[in-house]
């Protein structure tokens, strides 16, 4: 009885917790932003001070899902992304990896599908902080690469959606071929979680059986110049690096059990 109310109480407390984001995104575009607009005349300011007020939100958005007993987490290595200009690539077992993410790390920008510009609730936040949206053209790469210039932290999915609980994982080799053509250094970042939580494919009701536990575990820089050394070429150095992240991404307890 206790554990049913409990999985009950976590499904009010999820809806409760979303209900805020939404919200939250809703008052980002229809009031943040526009003082933004009319308050700070330089695109580059006020892009940053709107990332800052989104990694202030995410922030306060974890500390209420953990408060309220919808998940538990911790953080390994937090001191490494507290760094200006880091390509932050990570394996993606649930749907809000990013917002963790970006509430970790200052001023991220992030690659966004192209469908969540026309979600009434995402759009603000995305097109406040100039996110990065991923309509699958040949100029993304050079999208990533004007964010890494200008300074800010970039998280990629390599996989480009979540991690399945069964079968092969594979990466794209985009996030590769951003850290080889500007020569940075990949900031892996491997996620875990106890049990699976709004992963691909299941309703956000559908809460685990016991209270979740993400692990976040930051991992040693990798060293770009090496592979391009070595391989000769960005082509094959691209695909060099995506072998090799495979095993940094995925090496452990990275998938959830079901």
């Amino acid at each position: 009885m206790r554990d049913r109310l409990n999985r009950y109480w976590r499904i009010f407390a999820t809806a409760l917790c979303f209900s805020l984001f939404g919200l939250g995104g809703l008052v980002i575009r229809c009031v943040i932003y526009p003082l933004l607009l009319v308050f700070t005349r330089d695109p580059e300011s006020r892009q940053r001070a709107a990332q800052t007020v989104i990694h202030q939100s995410f922030r306060w958005f974890v500390a209420l899902m953990n408060g309220v007993g919808v998940l538990s987490y911790e953080v390994r290595g937090l001191d490494r992304l507290q760094r200006q200009g880091l390509l932050v690539l990570a394996n993606h077992p649930s749907l809000i990896d990013v917002v963790f993410l970006i509430s970790l790390i200052p001023h991220a920008d992030c690659i966004v599908k192209a469908g969540l510009l026309r979600n009434p609730f995402t759009r603000g936040p995305i097109q406040a902080a100039g996110f990065i949206c991923n309509s699958g053209g040949a100029e993304l790469v050079d999208d990533c690469m004007r964010s890494l210039s200008a300074g800010h932290n970039l998280i990629i999915f390599p996989e480009g959606t979540r991690t399945p609980l069964a079968g092969p994982v594979r990466l794209q080799r985009g996030a590769a071929h951003v850290a080889v053509k500007g020569r940075v250094d990949i900031t892996p970042v491997h996620i875990h979680t106890s049990l699976p939580m709004l992963r691909k494919g299941v309703p956000w009701w559908q809460v685990p059986t016991h209270k979740p536990h993400f692990i976040f575990e930051v991992r040693e820089d990798i060293d770009i110049q090496e592979f391009c050394v070595a391989a000769g070429s960005e082509s094959l150095a691209a695909r060099q690096v995506t072998d090799y992240l495979s095993e940094q991404l995925f090496r452990g307890p990275s998938r959830a059990s079901a």
